[in-house]
């Protein structure tokens, strides 16, 4: 059960006692601050005589099996149920709510997509493109648009789209007559890169590249509060829904909390993280059973995390996980799961261990023939399993849908017809990882050798 009381993927998911596992699998601690040279990774004889060193996918099942631990952690299958190709330019936002997919992109259009596979239901047409970052909530969208400016959007899609745009933020004020003019201390100077919105007061926050901060109530279309956050761009926003802390990343490397005074909506700083030099390109919550966890992906191509104390509540560092051989982008969590883009064109799917701050990586997800920018993800139901629903977008003008089973070590994948046979065959092969390596980095390292 989930901290609202609701039941998680979790739940359907039989744990299995726990061994010693080896220090490869564990999420690595402070320094060194470089990833892995690739000449440093270490490679079984079993793996350089092997000709491939990941299970084959069989011929008759989409499903791909990702490296199983030597250990007996999850393991997990997943394949790509569709790629939309060449849509309008580098895709740069998305998000998710009720069946729904926004993308946004270099054009005006906001292109409105039915889960689960994307299946084009109609746009929204804008004044501005250049649509940097796009959230959802319910039936809400907030688009951030190159003009600097903010759309808010009703939006609901049954059997068509309809859409309705309620407001533009800042709003234009009336001085005089047949003259209109703008509050400029109102409006960002410079693209508007992150949203996120406080659920429980309606505020909405915006950062931007001019090192700003604006709250906005979204009851009256005000902004209430603006503030300077950071030496550099902002880059990422996140709000902790249990408290309403704003936690903001920053090409100047640091991480900040912010919190509003009792009875007052002005912020004010809290506490600052920083734990590398590189700057921070995203941020991501992961709140599960009780506990909360920050994680940070950086150029240097490390996702820094931090656990909150239960009592105090502060963030203290707990290691970095290690793995994509370029900056990471972009980040999502749901539960335990977190997902992690970079430039190096991988998706990461990483595990944290119920109750410590043990990580592992579940899986390389390649397809993506450009750096990931950015990452939505949802838990999908289905009648015979639960697992994820992961959207990815790509400067390669690409988004894909990923559909994702996470399964026990030493479990059977659930499966609905007889082509999961030659994947549950493929489940028992046996494969060292030191680390997870993608397939592709492993063919052309293994060439190499031989």
């Amino acid at each position: 059960m989930d901290f609202y009381g609701k039941k998680t993927v979790w739940s359907f998911i039989d744990e299995q006692p726990r061994t010693l596992q080896t220090p490869s699998q564990l999420s690595l601690r402070p320094a060194p601050h470089q990833p892995l040279p690739e000449s440093d990774i270490p490679l079984s004889p079993a793996r350089l005589s092997s000709a491939s060193p990941f299970a084959p996918s069989s011929p008759e099942s989409p499903w791909a099996l990702s490296p199983l631990c030597a250990s007996p952690s999850p393991s997990l299958l997943y394949h790509c149920i569709a790629s939309l190709h060449r849509l309008d330019g580098g895709i740069y936002s998305i998000a998710i709510s009720k069946g729904m997919v926004f993308t946004g992109s270099a054009s005006r259009r906001v292109r409105v997509w039915r889960q689960p596979e994307c299946l084009e239901r109609g746009h929204l047409k804008t004044s501005s493109g250049n649509i940097g970052a796009i959230l959802a909530f319910n039936n809400m969208l907030f688009t951030a648009h190159k003009d600097h400016k903010i759309r808010v959007w009703s939006v609901s899609l049954s059997e068509r789209l309809t859409s309705k745009k309620l407001a533009t933020l800042p709003r234009r004020t009336t001085l005089l007559p047949f003259m209109r003019t703008q509050p400029q201390h109102q409006q960002h100077k410079d693209t508007i890169s992150c949203l996120a919105y406080y659920h429980a007061e309606g505020l909405l926050y915006s950062a931007s590249w001019d090192k700003t901060v604006k709250t906005w109530r979204v009851a009256d279309k005000r902004c209430v509060d603006s503030f300077v956050a950071h030496d550099e761009r902002i880059n990422s926003i996140v709000v902790n829904q249990d408290d309403g802390f704003v936690f903001t990343g920053s090409s100047d490397g640091s991480i900040k909390i912010w919190r509003r005074m009792c009875g007052d909506i002005s912020h004010t700083l809290t506490m600052t993280l920083k734990f590398q030099p590189s700057p921070v390109n995203a941020l991501a919550l992961s709140t599960f059973r009780g506990s909360c966890f920050l994680y940070s992906g950086s150029s240097d191509g490390l996702v820094n995390f931090w656990e909150k104390e239960s009592i105090f509540g502060r963030y203290h560092h707990g290691g970095f996980l290690q793995g994509h051989r370029f900056g990471v982008l972009c980040l999502t969590a749901i539960d335990k799961l977190i997902f992690s883009g970079s430039e190096d064109t991988t998706i990461r799917v990483w595990s944290r261990e119920d109750g410590s701050s043990f990580h592992v990586c579940l899986a390389v997800i390649e397809g993506h023939r450009g750096p990931v920018k950015c990452l939505a993800a949802c838990v999908e139901i289905e009648k015979v399993f639960m697992g994820f629903l992961v959207y990815s977008a790509s400067l390669d003008r690409t988004v894909k849908v990923w559909r994702i089973k996470v399964l026990a070590g030493s479990e059977k994948a659930t499966a609905e017809d007889t082509e999961d046979e030659d994947v549950h065959k493929n489940m028992m092969v046996d494969h060292e990882m030191s680390p997870v390596l993608s397939p592709s980095w492993m063919e052309k390292k293994l060439q190499g050798i031989h």
